[in-house]
Formats: C-alpha cells, structure tokens, sequence
C-alpha cells in the first residue's frame, strides 16, 4: 500500500481504506502525510509510532554530510506490535513533507536520530547519526549530519538507514537509542544480518 501526496483532496469511493483515511485526515487538519500518520497513530488507545527505512546502493559521508547514492525511490516505514502498521511512500514525498513540516514533532522541529548500517565486502558497520535538511540530488538523497559517536572513515557498500520514530527519538523500538552507545564492526554472517535488518525488540 504506497502513500502518495496527491494535490487534490477530493476522497476516492474507498473512504474504509487506510489510504483514503490518512489523506483525508491530512486535508481536513492542514497537516502533512507524516502528520496524519503520527495524528493517527497517537488517536489510538495504545500508541504507536512509525519507523522509517531507507536503503541505497553506497555512501558517502564526511564534513558534516551523509550522501545516499542510488537510494531507493520509496521509504519503508513500519511500526512495533501489536499494531503492526506497515507501508511505503516516495522518498522524493518523504523529503518533502519534512521540509514543509511545521509541528513541534515533526523531523524539521525535533532532527530524528538514525542508524547507518554498511554492508561492506568483509564486515557489517554501524554509525549512529543525527539528520538534518535531506535534499534530493539527482539519483542521491543528501543529508546534514551530526554524528553521534567517533567520526570514522566509513567504508563503501550498500547501506540501509535506519530513522527513528517521528516526533520520539528515544522511543522503546529506537535503533539508535540500541546502539548509541557503541560502534560495532562484525562479520558478515546470516544469523547477524537477520539481527541487523529487524531492529531489537
């Protein structure tokens, strides 16, 4: 199920789907698509926040800036249990709507933390980042950076990048709150690489 940013507000003749509900809600409060999602997820009695996933096909960073190259043109966010909310949506969306965020909770009031996680040829490397002002460039996905622990040379491979939940950095399903303390280089194995890509429970 994608969620598209769509200029008209007019509802489709599906008003019960998620999708219906999430634009219709944002049009009628003013709010971004990220908005409607955190809007929803705390209009539950058992709240439930969303975790984003970007991945891309290498990395760059250095001098303050994190460079996705080849990202993905969509942006998996998910939630924990027992919800269990799950999608995707335009990364070009997902920049957007954090750019013209304007709420206390919004990724451009409250820069989320993330987790990088390199696929090298020989080991896995993680660095915990804070984001900042992603812009698209070409076939990239550019951000400002602080990086949260000892700034490294970081070698090349495929990445996935791991944002914590809107408006809740530090939340219970936080992958940087997991690893913030610690910058760990492993080997590449299966049973590690299924730890990597499903975050702590």
């Amino acid at each position: 199920m994608q969620e598209k940013k769509r200029e008209s507000s007019q509802p489709n003749d599906h008003e019960t789907s998620r999708r219906t509900f999430l634009k219709a809600g944002a049009a009628a409060a003013g709010t971004t698509l990220l908005g409607a999602l955190l809007a929803q997820a705390q209009g539950k009695e058992e709240q439930v926040q969303l975790l984003f996933v970007q991945t891309a096909k290498d990395v760059v960073m250095g001098k303050g800036r994190l460079t996705l190259i080849g990202v993905s043109p969509t942006t998996l966010f998910f939630s924990d249990r027992p919800k269990r909310i799950a999608g995707h949506m335009a990364t070009a969306d997902f920049v957007l709507e954090w750019q013209e965020g304007t709420g206390k909770e919004s990724f451009h009031a409250d820069p989320p933390n993330a987790a990088l996680s390199i696929f090298a040829k020989d080991e896995i490397v993680d660095v915990m980042v804070e984001l900042k002002n992603p812009r698209l460039a070409g076939g990239a996905l550019v951000y400002d950076i602080d990086v949260l622990e000892e700034d490294e040379p970081i070698p090349s491979g495929p990445v996935s990048l791991f944002i914590d939940p809107i408006g809740r950095p530090l939340s219970p399903i936080s992958i940087a709150g997991v690893h913030r303390r610690h910058r760990r280089r492993h080997r590449r194995h299966a049973h590690h690489r299924h730890e990597v890509m499903h975050h702590r429970r």
